[in-house]
């Protein structure tokens, strides 16, 4: 078993390029898996002794110990890839994890922020240091690009281009898109990048990140996660808020501002429409006001109001 989940990851970074944290992901996944197994049959068993029901005693122990319903489906995602991957090494005849479903997904609303919260966010960071400038243009290009925190960390000189205001970003499953930068990002990051230093020069053919830490490096999606815990405490925000919530707010002041759905989507990146679609249960602001401007009796005069009591 363990041979054949060392193939699988070969074949993962190898032959489908994946990336080093999915990678890590599917590891970190199936090691879960092997010693359950390892547990709870006193030893490991070959691929082709795994049985469904095996799989299901899993989900059952993952369900027990608490795993939200979201880690449970990924989790069956990786065992669902290693097994087809095992089918076509001829490892085993059948793959056992093909009958399982995946746990029902509770719809849970994203957090976002308001305009005037992000407002106090994004000036929060100080003008007069060099960090505070960087900090400021970081938030301002996670909040007008709409980006992930692993998209704006990767982010590299080459991927700027501040005249046209647009940005090349590599998202998930290494697909590229380019993203249009509002005026205040175009701003913050003429400001910071005169200021950019980095610590050494890069290795012949390594690209320059945007984003630097104090010494120069590539700043991490850690890093940025504890900048903004600090702006948060600091304009007194709601502790939810993570680098995420910029994400949020982005497709929800958008939506809201009057976008279409499929706009949002393509300015995202995601590759289903079902994805993005959960922003509009928290976009109604701009519905409430087609309603009311077109509908004849969706709101009374401000006479009849009063006459009924409702002014």
């Amino acid at each position: 078993m363990r041979k054949a989940v060392a193939m699988f990851l070969r074949y993962l970074a190898m032959e489908r390029n994946a990336a080093e944290l999915t990678v890590k992901s599917y590891r970190e996944d199936l090691t879960a898996l092997m010693d359950y197994l390892a547990e709870a049959d006193g030893s490991l068993p070959e691929p082709d002794q795994i049985t469904t029901a095996d799989l299901r005693g899993y989900v059952a122990a993952l369900h027990e110990a608490g795993y939200a319903r979201s880690s449970i489906a990924r989790r069956l995602a990786s065992l669902r890839s290693f097994f087809r991957f095992a089918q076509r090494e001829g490892l085993i005849e059948h793959s056992p994890a093909k009958p399982l479903r995946n746990p029902r997904r509770a719809r849970k609303l994203p957090h976002f922020l308001t305009t005037e919260e992000i407002n106090r966010l994004l000036t929060a960071p100080r003008a007069d240091t060099h960090l505070g400038v960087r900090d400021r243009a970081i938030l301002e290009t996670i909040y007008s690009a709409g980006l992930r925190v692993s998209e704006v960390v990767g982010l590299n000189l080459e991927d700027l281009d501040l005249e046209e205001g647009v940005v090349r970003v590599r998202g998930k499953g290494r697909r590229e898109r380019l993203a249009p930068l509002g005026r205040y990002a175009v701003q913050a990051l003429k400001r910071y990048l005169p200021k950019r230093t980095p610590h050494a020069s890069l290795p012949a053919g390594q690209a320059a990140p945007v984003f630097l830490n104090r010494f120069g490096k590539r700043l991490t999606a850690r890093s940025v996660a504890r900048m903004l815990e600090k702006y948060i405490r600091q304009v007194g925000l709601d502790t939810r808020t993570s680098p995420h919530t910029l994400r949020h707010s982005f497709a929800t002041h958008l939506l809201d501002g009057g976008a279409d759905i499929r706009s949002v989507q393509e300015l995202l990146g995601h590759q289903s429409l079902v994805t993005t679609q959960i922003y509009t249960h928290l976009s109604t602001a701009s519905l409430r006001r087609a309603y009311e401007a077109a509908h004849p009796r969706a709101r009374l005069s401000g006479r009849r109001a009063a006459k009924n009591g409702l002014g």
